[in-house]
């Protein structure tokens, strides 16, 4: 006699990264074992009228990062996790921090002591920002750990890398087999942009965005991938803001230097104008890099249609706009230059890229889970346990109403942050329902997911970030003992 399945989920609409198709899917044991007509199960969900999508992986996102002294920022895996599956996200990778006085070895145990409470299943980067001999000697344990990514900043005075620091996160990352995600701004640029406009009493949030223009950007990406060209270490450039970057990604990509693109919602709906606001109201929209043009938007959803740009993550930061871990903590009058960078969005990306992409008709199904899902997973070595509707995948799934209109405002985002940048904000199509590993964790807006419903996952070689042979000369100068 055939033991039935735990669940089906019966006449849906499936989108998967391939296609999108009416069929059935069927669980046992927190995956997918069945997928078109499927036999009895314990539990049957009619999700007739609904598409069923794989749950989201939001692949850069700052949930409960170790703060300097091992303090926390102001959400945690359990917050974070919480307002993850209101939106449909099941997946995330955090950050690992470099901190003062401590190993990379024991940064990484709290956070997984941390990771205890997630509601979500997580993984992490590790975050590189002083490149001694003594930390880099670090980096292959923290990468056997399944810790398969290291993250570079260009920029910010505590944590940016010159470039030939920056060269050794790359050597390190070819030899252990890791991925390069990288944070692209020009450094001195911004200082000097920044002490011209302080010097000339420019000092409110609207001048954050003119610290940082299009070329600041544009100039670090080239440069960040023509030191990964040398290398042949594979990269992925973090929140790209406007077309004029992505064209640099486009023509490495053209030369088969093996670069991916990822993009934020805040890049898509919001703009500098935002933070063009009486006082310092438009703090709460500062991000880097800068927001830019309304006509700049279009500009990104023609990459992401061709390709180029192939992830949309939320690089959720957790600043409140005031008191503990706000943006006002060097006080009401403090300028640009001083005010946290960084917006909450981890439960808003999956709603946002739906109204904006699909619901609007800018992209397809499929390309929204190859977007936030698909994507995401390849690219940092969670597949094909995560990102795909495919038989042996976790059952990680989201059932969307595609009609059902939402206003966002704080309430909605269910996260431990005091505000949305989105508020007011109207999308066009819902998660109803999300599934984590065949479970229920998420009904009508109600999180059911408890704390500790999440698990670490270690992340073993994979594909995408096999560092590439076409190196110049053929030298590969970082197999070099």
């Amino acid at each position: 006699m055939t033991t039935p399945l735990d669940l089906a989920i019966r006449n849906a609409t499936v989108a998967t990264s391939r296609d999108v198709t009416q069929m059935d899917i069927g669980i046992a044991g927190g995956r997918i074992v069945q997928l078109g007509r499927v036999g009895p199960a314990a539990e049957d969900v009619d999700a007739r009228g609904l598409i069923v999508t794989p749950g989201g992986v939001d692949t850069h996102c700052h949930l409960d990062q170790v703060e300097p002294g091992m303090g926390n920022g102001a959400e945690t895996l359990a917050t974070g996790g919480r307002s993850a599956l209101a939106g449909g996200t099941t997946s995330a990778v955090s950050f690992l921090g470099q901190i003062p006085d401590h190993s990379l070895t024991e940064v990484l145990q709290e956070s997984l002591r941390r990771g205890e409470a997630s509601r979500i299943d997580y993984s992490f980067h590790q975050i590189i920002n002083d490149a001694t001999p003594e930390v880099m000697a670090e980096v292959p344990q923290i990468i056997e750990r399944g810790i398969r990514s290291l993250k570079a900043f260009l920029t910010y005075d505590a944590a940016r890398l010159n470039d030939a620091e920056f060269l050794e996160v790359l050597e390190a990352a070819r030899r252990g087999g890791a991925m390069v995600a990288v944070h692209c701004e020009n450094y001195h640029a911004i200082g000097w942009l920044t002490k011209k406009l302080l010097a000339d009493g420019r000092t409110g949030p609207k001048y954050h965005a003119w610290s940082r223009p299009k070329v600041v950007e544009r100039e670090a990406t080239y440069r960040a991938i023509c030191l990964a060209e040398l290398t042949g270490t594979p990269i992925q450039v973090f929140h790209v803001s406007c077309a004029e970057v992505a064209e640099e990604i486009a023509r490495a990509q053209a030369r088969g230097v093996k670069v991916w693109g990822e993009t934020c919602p805040q890049y898509l709906v919001l703009s500098e104008d935002d933070m063009d606001r009486p006082g310092q109201e438009g703090a709460g929209f500062m991000c880097s890099p800068a927001p830019r043009s309304r006509a700049d938007q279009e500009g990104m959803w023609d990459m992401i249609r061709r390709g180029v740009i192939d992830v949309v993550s939320s690089d959720h930061s957790a600043f409140n706009l005031t008191g503990k871990n706000g943006k006002d903590a060097a006080g009401p009058e403090a300028s640009f230059a001083e005010i946290p960078n960084g917006v909450p969005g981890v439960g808003a990306r999956m709603p946002i890229v739906f109204s904006e992409g699909v619901s609007k008709g800018r992209i397809t199904l499929d390309h929204f889970v190859r977007l936030t899902a698909a994507n995401p997973a390849k690219l940092y070595g969670l597949a094909p346990q995560k990102g795909d509707i495919a038989i042996g995948a976790d059952a990680d799934l989201v059932l969307w109403d595609a009609g059902r209109k939402v206003t966002l405002d704080n309430a909605v985002m269910q996260h431990a942050v005091d505000y949305t940048p989105y508020a007011g904000l109207e999308v066009t199509g819902w998660p109803v329902a999300t599934y984590l590993r065949g479970t229920r964790a998420m009904q009508d807006g109600e999180v059911l997911a408890p704390e500790g419903a999440g698990r670490f996952l270690p992340r073993g070689r994979y594909k995408l970030a096999e560092p590439s042979s076409d190196v110049p000369n053929g030298f590969t100068a970082a197999e070099i003992g």
